[in-house]
């Protein structure tokens, strides 16, 4: 549909993550009036353009959408055009022909696991999606997505995978093809905590004149702190994938060396090519081994003394550190010193909780979307039986589950109660109630050291 001058009409929207159920579907939820708007209809193709472009199908929004532009996708298709959650992208009507040949590469990794038939299996999968040469797409393999990338289609443009379409895949393998990425899509009950965390690491490098205009610093680091396993290390890549900013992951005892000096230059070494890099974002795992209370260090405690120094200094030294924020994640936040906590270096304190019944839920729900389970698996009441697991407790748990349909039959299709009542018995929670209550005692004191609110600004940009 077009314009009264012949132009196709166009509209921008703003990029909101999907639900996990429609990863990989090639379709993209829509309002009624952003529709209406750009002339389409439920199962139209629609061209999606933020820094690259690509395409998808259109699909009505959640019954629950009250907002009207709002582009629901994703994240594999919000990765084909370069966009985050909160971007602006630009949506209209495609056009589209019919796809004569699709040739998809995969990685040097994955290539062995390409067997006869295999083809016929992909297109299946593929069927009446719409792709563009230069797309990532997944196609499930044994309950795990596998990715490709469209190395050519004929005829050029966007295009449509039908009957007749010639699937290939290629005998080049794609170099450094990476598995499905990371994202917010993949950690259940933890929604204010990504809200919070985004706003300190989105703001500065997305929109950095908002700070400049009232003539302030913007926030310099986050500390995550929780029990382990509820999900620090996986909020950490899900923001190296999502903020497209330059990732520096440094875990602690990674820093040390026996030669004399060595720590402390690896630490100048990593802000440096972060400052080289920026935007960018330093992930400190394991922060505690890098900057413990200073004085009750074992061995060498004067090689640890001045690894934290050197550490303060690059975080509020002569040299600025623009677009660049800190991230550091840690189990004992109790043995961290004080001086790294204070304002203007680790300006945000995080709570990572041990998941509630609703998070359990959540969680299993994202681990089993692409499990077939039979009709007496209830995802409530397994929630409710796994009182203290953390979110790494429950994906083994899962994981167990699925092993175990597979010693009950080799050529088990589906995974049943009986085999999810095996993993509890063989997967024990590892959160106990002293590691609760240290938490809760710990949570109480940053909030003393911190004001904490709930994040306000993401809302309106």
């Amino acid at each position: 549909m077009s314009d009264e001058t012949g132009e196709k009409r166009e509209i921008s929207l703003r990029v909101a993550e999907t639900k996990q159920k429609d990863y990989g579907r090639g379709k993209v939820r829509l309002s009624v009036s952003a529709m209406e708007a750009i002339g389409v209809e439920v199962g139209d193709v629609v061209e999606l353009f933020a820094k690259r472009r690509s395409a998808s199908i259109a699909w009505p929004a959640y019954i629950e959408d009250q907002e009207d532009d709002l582009v629901r996708m994703d994240p594999l298709t919000r990765q084909n055009i370069g966009a985050s959650i909160g971007d602006k992208v630009l949506v209209r009507k495609a056009t589209y022909k019919r796809a004569e040949v699709v040739k998809l590469a995969v990685s040097a990794s994955m290539q062995g696991s390409i067997q006869e038939g295999f083809q016929a299996y992909v297109k299946k999968k593929l069927f009446d999606f719409v792709v563009v040469q230069g797309d990532k797409v997944a196609v499930t393999l044994l309950g795990q997505p596998m990715m490709f990338v469209v190395v050519y289609v004929r005829p050029s443009g966007i295009v449509k995978i039908d009957d007749d379409t010639q699937v290939l895949i290629s005998d080049k393998p794609v170099e450094e093809l990476e598995q499905r990425p990371i994202t917010y899509d993949d950690i259940g009950g933890l929604d204010d905590v990504i809200l919070r965390v985004r706003e300190m690491i989105e703001l500065p490098m997305k929109h950095p004149e908002l700070f400049r205009r009232l003539g302030i610093e913007p926030p310099k680091g986050v500390l995550l702190y929780g029990p382990p396993g509820v999900g620090k290390t996986l909020l950490a890549k899900a923001v190296a994938t999502e903020s497209e900013a330059n990732f520096i992951s440094i875990k602690g005892p990674e820093i040390y060396s026996k030669w004399v000096g060595e720590s402390e230059r690896a630490i100048r070494s990593i802000f440096r090519k972060a400052r080289q890099s920026a935007p960018c974002v330093v992930f400190l795992d394991e922060v505690e081994s890098i900057a413990p209370i200073r004085g009750l260090a074992y061995g060498d405690s004067r090689v640890s003394e001045n690894v934290i120094s050197q550490l303060l200094t690059e975080l509020d030294g002569m040299e600025e550190l623009e677009n660049i924020v800190v991230l550091a994640a840690t189990n004992r936040p109790d043995m961290l010193d004080p001086a790294l906590l204070r304002p203007g270096r680790l300006d945000m304190l995080v709570y990572i909780p041990p998941p509630d019944l609703q998070a359990r839920k959540e969680i299993l729900r994202i681990h089993t979307s692409r499990m077939p389970l039979t009709e007496d698996v209830s995802l409530d009441d397994l929630a409710s039986k796994t009182e203290g697991y953390s979110g790494a407790d429950l994906e083994e748990l899962v994981r167990e589950a699925g092993m175990e349909a597979l010693k009950r039959d080799r050529n088990a299709s589906k995974v049943t109660l009986q085999d999810f009542e095996r993993a509890l018995g063989a997967v024990k929670p590892s959160i106990t109630d002293d590691m609760v209550r240290f938490y809760a005692e710990w949570n109480e004191k940053a909030k003393k050291l911190r004001r904490v609110e709930k994040p306000e600004l993401l809302g309106w940009i």
